[in-house]
């Protein structure tokens, strides 16, 4: 029950600092007047993004365990890697059916590049490795403000429950994971494959259709 309640406090944490970066992000896009960014440009933010969800990761592992622990931590730090890994293979399925259409994001900020994203998650996991190892540079103005701000929209009435939703169906997708991770050990194969699956649909349909201009023998 302590993992799964872990799980939702980190879901509800997650939606509620990708709301308040949103902000952020549209302040800055506001700042370069409609120019687009370059792909660093885009990946250098997106670092910056994470590496603070890192370090308020890391105060609310802090918080929950009273004293820093290695085997205090590691849950949420494995929840925040299953995150990073969730948007990565995201992204990388956006990037895809957009190269079907010969588009790079269209502008949207669906630019993606492989290495940039692997970058960025390394970087934001030694990070956490770092802040284990001096667990006071944790503790900074911003990444307190972050935390602050968080709570204070968690406890709100109306929104506070609609991230909490969010974090309800975020412990539903990490289970998910998890089941078919260890379903995956067993069996060798996920229980719930949904590519599979729609890839098995397209394929059974392509073979079932024929041209308008096929002759059909009697």
């Amino acid at each position: 029950m302590d993992l799964i309640r872990l799980v939702f406090q980190l879901g509800v944490l997650f939606a509620i600092y990708s709301f308040i970066w949103f902000f952020i992000d549209l302040g800055l896009a506001l700042l370069v007047a409609g120019r687009k960014r370059a792909l660093p440009e885009i990946y250098l933010i997106k670092a910056v993004k994470y590496l603070f969800l890192v370090n308020v990761t890391f105060l609310f592992a802090l918080e929950k365990n009273n004293t820093l622990s290695v085997i205090g931590v590691i849950p949420s730090a494995t929840v925040l890697v299953v995150y990073f890994l969730g948007k990565f293979q995201q992204k990388q399925r956006q990037a895809q059916v957009l190269s079907q259409f010969g588009g790079k994001g269209f502008g949207l900020g669906l630019d993606f590049d492989r290495r940039y994203e692997i970058g960025v998650i390394a970087l934001a996991v030694m990070l956490f490795s770092l802040l284990l190892a001096f667990p006071e540079y944790a503790d900074n103005n911003i990444a307190t403000w972050f935390r602050e701000s968080i709570i204070d929209i968690e406890k709100t009435v109306i929104i506070g429950f609609i991230f909490k939703v969010i974090g309800f169906f975020f412990l539903l997708g990490m289970l998910l994971k998890m089941v078919n991770a260890f379903n995956y050990l067993i069996s060798g194969r996920p229980l719930v494959d949904f590519q599979t699956y729609m890839g098995s649909k397209t394929t059974k349909k392509t073979k079932d259709d024929f041209d308008d201009y096929e002759e059909i023998n009697e």
